[in-house]
C-alpha cells in the first residue's frame, strides 16, 4: 500500500507579496524551501491562516535570504501581502516508509518569517 504523507511544511510564513498577472504559483526564499526539503516546481497546498482559503500550487524559487512568500497568480485574490500562511508538500510513500518518515519542518515567527524552530 502507499501511502501520501506530508514530508515538508513551512509553518505561519507571512505573504510578503501578492502578484495577480503573474501566471502561478508561490515563489520562496530558497532558504526556507532548503530546511522544509521543497523543490522548485513541487506542488504544495497552501492554507491561510488568517482568512481560511486553501489552494494547490508549484513553488517557484525566489532570491535566497530574501525570506520573501509571494502569491501568484488567481490566488493573489485569495491570499494578500501580511497574511500567515502555511505551506505543506507532500509525497508518496510505501507503507514502511510512512512509518518512519519525519517530515521536516520550519516554523517561522509569523511577523517577520525570522526562523523560530526548525525540525
Amino acid at each position: 500500500m502507499r501511502r501520501t504523507m506530508m514530508h515538508g511544511k513551512i509553518h505561519r510564513a507571512v505573504v510578503t507579496d501578492a502578484n495577480v498577472d503573474y501566471v502561478g504559483s508561490i515563489t520562496l526564499d530558497p532558504d526556507l524551501m532548503d530546511g522544509a526539503g521543497i523543490l522548485e516546481n513541487e506542488q504544495v497546498h497552501v492554507v491561510d491562516v488568517d482568512n481560511g482559503a486553501r489552494f494547490v500550487t508549484y513553488v517557484i524559487t525566489g532570491e535566497r535570504g530574501s525570506r520573501q512568500v509571494v502569491i501568484n497568480g488567481a490566488a493573489a485574490h485569495l491570499v494578500k501581502p501580511g497574511n500567515r500562511v502555511i505551506v505543506i508538500a507532500y509525497a508518496e510513500v510505501e507503507d514502511a516508509e510512512a512509518r518512519e518518515l519525519r517530515p521536516k519542518i520550519v516554523r517561522l515567527d509569523g511577523v517577520t518569517n525570522a526562523l523560530a524552530v526548525l525540525h
